[in-house]
């Protein structure tokens, strides 16, 4: 009876809303998807060990240097809407190899770069890159793997290989330029993005359905949505006490309730409204960026720490965050499917988010001016360790009961969270930090109470996330294959 009610509810799908399940190739193509989730986020790191080099030979500012970092992350965090809905509409597999190829293009740019115009461009340009991949990538792997267990293991490895990206964007940056100067950094990224777009995509990924509807793309909400995004995520970069902040923030914040207006209106939204109807996305969204407050927080806690107090160099600094990388691979990976498959993704989230604000908040006691690497590794290990499972279940999350056709802006919706957070977290705790120092920037007992507090700070923000995870609604799902596999666990 089960079966046959399974067989007349599938009937009814429309084509447009299956899950296309992959029959070949499918651990190449999920190797590949992860591939793309790790030039992601080396690209986020890979190029702080690098800015003091770049800021003598370049020629930027004190003031300016920022921009190297700062440019990547608005572009990725304004466009990230605009690059999900056209993975919906254009295609998931056109999109991700376009993204790759800017990628590799932009990189080669930046290696290339004269002045420091020309490379803050070739950083937003990457940006753009970053946020037409990372929803295309999503889609595909939610569109590929059918939702519940299946979907966890593969969001596992896609949610592991990005963690160890993380770790090894620090190493491989400081490795790189100390050997090959900061041009390095940027070349290393061109033929990692190339070879996945011209050789490995157009082998794994199956071609994009053809598209039937002649649907409009939403251009202003397009355009309204990044400018919004663009505005919030760039305010906190020049300081909470400028009148340009201000400005910024006001202006984003207007925008976005002017995207909304003009969603409620058009007939073919860029982010239909109907989807904050579906109280999984939201709670992932909102506890994104609970998240990504406290990850950018815990990496200028830790970075500052290491450099400022302990005298780390910045190849040594980079080496220190490898037990984190690791940890947050074993808890965003094998972990987290674990957790997931047994515990659902409410549980699972509230006690990542838990043992990630325990990580901080372990981390903020164990600083001293006196202290070593060895009095804070416990809180890294369980910060990492916490933090990798979080990540991989908000995307778990922000992916069910969406339908495959709309799983690019879905994604991009909950990262367009994630960037907005980190941005408002790191000026926050930059706000929080400083505010301690009380002048003495020098002196190492005054830089560690600062950070000590900004560290509470950062721990606060992840138990807040870890108490909006309880707003999701639990669900049990199990895919069609472990159906198959055992009829009565869909009962």
């Amino acid at each position: 009876m089960l079966k046959s009610l399974n067989e007349n509810n599938a009937a009814h799908i429309p084509d447009s809303e299956r899950i296309i399940k992959p029959q070949r190739w499918s651990g190449p193509r999920l190797a590949l998807l992860a591939f793309a989730q790790f030039i992601i986020a080396i690209d986020y790191n890979i190029v702080y060990v690098a800015l003091p080099d770049i800021g003598r030979d370049v020629g930027f500012t004190v003031q300016s240097l920022q921009w190297v970092v700062s440019a990547y992350a608005v572009a990725f965090g304004g466009f990230l809407l605009l690059g999900g809905r056209a993975a919906d509409r254009l295609g998931p597999r056109r999109m991700f190899i376009l993204a790759l190829v800017i990628y590799g293009v932009s990189s080669l740019a930046g290696g290339f770069s004269p002045d420091a115009l020309t490379l803050v461009a070739a950083r937003a340009v990457q940006g753009l890159g970053g946020a037409l991949l990372f929803p295309a990538t999503m889609a595909l792997i939610n569109t590929s793997f059918a939702e519940g267990s299946e979907r966890n293991r593969a969001l596992a490895v896609w949610g592991a290989t990005g963690s160890g990206g993380l770790a090894a964007g620090a190493i491989i940056g400081g490795v790189l330029t100390n050997n090959w100067g900061w041009q390095a950094v940027f070349f290393f990224t061109v033929p990692l993005a190339l070879c996945a777009a011209l050789i490995a995509a157009p082998i794994l990924l199956a071609p994009d359905p053809a598209r039937t509807s002649s649907r409009s793309f939403d251009l202003p909400g397009a355009l309204v949505v990044t400018a919004a995004a663009t505005g919030l995520a760039s305010g906190p970069e020049v300081g909470w006490q400028t009148v340009r902040a201000a400005g910024s923030l006001s202006i984003g914040a207007l925008l976005l309730c002017a995207f909304v207006l003009i969603e409620s209106r058009v007939l073919d939204p860029l982010a239909p409204l109907r989807l904050f109807a579906n109280r999984s996305l939201v709670a992932a969204m909102a506890v994104s960026f609970f998240h990504h407050m406290a990850l950018s927080s815990g990496y200028y806690l830790l970075t500052t720490y290491f450099q400022n107090v302990l005298g780390y160099n910045a190849l040594a600094a980079g080496l220190a965050f490898v037990p984190l990388g690791i940890l947050a691979m074993i808890g965003g990976g094998k972990t987290a499917a674990l957790l997931l498959n047994n515990w659902g993704t409410r549980a699972t989230m509230f006690a990542g988010m838990v043992i990630y604000g325990i990580g901080l908040a372990a981390i903020a006691f164990a600083m001293s001016p006196g202290g070593s690497y060895w009095t804070v590794l416990p809180g890294i290990v369980i910060y990492g360790f916490g933090g990798g499972i979080a990540f991989t279940t908000l995307f778990a999350a922000a992916a069910s009961g969406v339908a495959p056709h709309e799983q690019g802006v879905a994604s991009a919706l909950a990262s367009t969270s994630l960037q907005i957070g980190a941005a408002l977290g790191l000026a926050a705790i930059l706000a929080v930090a400083n505010a301690r120092l009380g002048g003495q920037a020098g002196v190492a007992s005054d830089v560690v109470n600062g950070l000590r507090v900004a560290g509470w700070f950062a721990a606060a923000a992840a138990l807040l996330g870890a108490a909006l995870a309880l707003t999701l609604r639990q669900r049990n799902t199990v895919s069609p294959r472990d159906v198959a596999a055992c009829p009565e666990a869909a009962s």
